[in-house]
């Protein structure tokens, strides 16, 4: 089908699947920047109605994220 997988098999395959490990460690980065967003309340229910709000909740829980 022409996709390249970016995550890395089973340990237990009996044929190694070969994988980006430059994609998986990017991809990797941003499941974890996701699951910290999740940790805030007010972005995870989305307080805010309006698009540029929230918008700017992300921004600043994002800030705060990054330099802890």
């Amino acid at each position: 089908m022409g996709i390249t997988p970016c995550i890395p098999g089973r340990a237990n395959h009996k044929e190694p699947i070969a994988y980006d490990t430059e994609l998986d460690k990017s991809r990797n980065l941003i499941e974890r920047l996701f699951g910290r967003l999740k940790d805030w309340h007010r972005i995870a229910t989305r307080y805010d109605r309006c698009a540029h709000p929230f918008s700017s909740a992300i921004c600043i829980a994002v800030t705060v994220i990054f330099w802890l």
